[in-house]
């Protein structure tokens, strides 16, 4: 994020952002320009920024949405306490080199209403975080399609959007609809931002007492000793890493499962005493005190 970049131009309809995004990549004087979309629901921090700076690197344009997606909250109360941060959402976008913001109302996104038509995300969203938020990947997937279709190139050019992989599900749920969907553009996935004590960016974590914070660097602990013994090819035992999650009083586990990267179904082999020899992903979700946070770890190569 050095240098300094201008303002971002704020739009709120689709006309507006394709008629601004036009102009923007014409403006480029590339043969073939190409645009990278960062999707977020506001309430920006560096996890974002990380983002953010992934597509100005990597592309010639950058747009960023901001929408609070109704579809993806359970509780009417949820999406009411949900933080409006605009202001300082623009700022960190424009330090970030965002050259476009599209920030629309809910009667823009869905003029009629909740939509009759959605995107069903299928088995692949019952698990995990799926079982734990009933319903709540239909109404992802359903707005980051339509974001995809608005935010579509109106010239000839390249399409990327980004992703975080702190949410793995969400981000392998992503890439299944745009390969089953054919979709025109290329989905990237960018690491995890991490504090300096090692817990991943979450707007969560703002709810944490210092005690509760401190508590919960445990999750990450988990995952690094996984990923430890993964890369010394040994068994990775994940008992003992159970016995260290419940170590904590204040942590109260949801899930810790090794799953295939592409699939995030559990993996066959027994890795409780087998040298860990291949590729997967631990996940783990937990409540630290009132907050739930969920956090990942590649293992092995990639």
């Amino acid at each position: 994020m050095s240098g300094a970049f201008p303002e971002p131009v704020v739009v709120t309809t689709a006309a507006e952002l394709r008629e601004a995004s036009a102009r923007l990549l014409r403006d480029t004087g590339v043969p073939l320009p190409s645009l990278g979309l960062v999707p977020t629901m506001g309430a920006l921090h560096a996890g974002h920024a990380g983002l953010a700076t992934a597509a100005r690197d990597g592309n010639d344009v950058v747009v960023a949405s901001i929408f609070i997606n109704p579809l993806q909250f359970g509780e009417p109360a949820d999406l009411e306490r949900y933080p409006r941060t605009l202001d300082a959402d623009l700022e960190l976008l424009g330090r970030c080199g965002v050259d476009l913001v599209f920030a629309p109302s809910g009667a823009e996104m869905y003029p009629g209403g909740e939509p009759q038509v959605r995107v069903r995300s299928g088995p692949l969203a019952d698990k995990l975080e799926g079982a734990a938020r009933p319903g709540h990947f239909d109404g992802m997937l359903t707005v980051v399609a339509k974001l995809l279709h608005v935010a579509q190139p109106p010239v000839e050019a390249r399409f990327r959007a980004y992703f975080g992989q702190k949410d793995a599900q969400q981000l392998v749920l992503i890439r299944c609809m745009v390969s089953d969907l054919n979709f025109p553009v290329g989905i990237v996935g960018v690491p995890t931002v991490r504090a300096s004590d090692g817990l991943a960016l979450s707007s969560r974590n703002a709810f944490l007492s210092a005690a509760e914070r401190k508590a919960a660097l445990v999750l990450p602990r988990a995952l690094r000793l996984l990923e430890e013994r993964a890369a010394r090819h040994e068994a990775l035992d994940p008992d003992s890493v159970l016995d260290m999650l419940a170590s904590e009083r204040s942590v109260s586990l949801d899930y810790l499962e090794i799953v295939d990267p592409g699939t995030l179904e559990p993996l066959a082999f027994n890795c409780r005493h087998v040298p860990f020899t291949g590729s997967a992903l631990a996940v783990i979700a937990a409540r630290v005190g009132p907050v739930r946070l969920i956090d990942n770890m590649r293992l092995g190569p990639e």
